[in-house]
């Protein structure tokens, strides 16, 4: 059973930052392509970001690109989302999850099947 543990969300004004955490508890966990994604208020999930396994190579979201930055230590099964200049659109519950199906694109939400319980991040204007 793979668990997935967000942490370091909080309320920021904007212009702010955070650094959100993710812990994963995956056999292998250097073998995973690792992603965040978002959802908010009255809003489908979305894609952000992903990281390759090796931490070499990163996509994002037009709607962060420039700000956030996705990062990862295979031995520490971790993952991180460095979160800069926040907008109050960033408002959101942020979640981490392997990409098991590398055959799709990241921002395709059959890529992926596990998340965590999410970390809440508030901005505010």
């Amino acid at each position: 059973q793979v668990q997935l543990v967000e942490s370091g969300g909080g309320l920021v004004q904007a212009g702010g930052s955070l650094r959100l955490s993710c812990v994963a508890s995956l056999r292998a966990f250097q073998n995973y392509i690792m992603s965040w994604s978002r959802q908010g208020p009255g809003k489908e999930r979305e894609f952000v970001a992903v990281i390759s396994r090796n931490g070499s190579i990163t996509n994002y979201a037009d709607s962060v690109k420039g700000r956030f930055t996705i990062s990862r230590d295979n031995a520490k099964n971790t993952v991180w989302l460095q979160m800069n200049r926040l907008k109050p659109e960033d408002t959101a519950v942020y979640y981490c999850g392997p990409k098991v199906r590398p055959f799709y694109t990241d921002s395709d939400r059959r890529a992926y099947d596990s998340w965590g319980q999410g970390t809440q991040v508030t901005v505010s204007s």
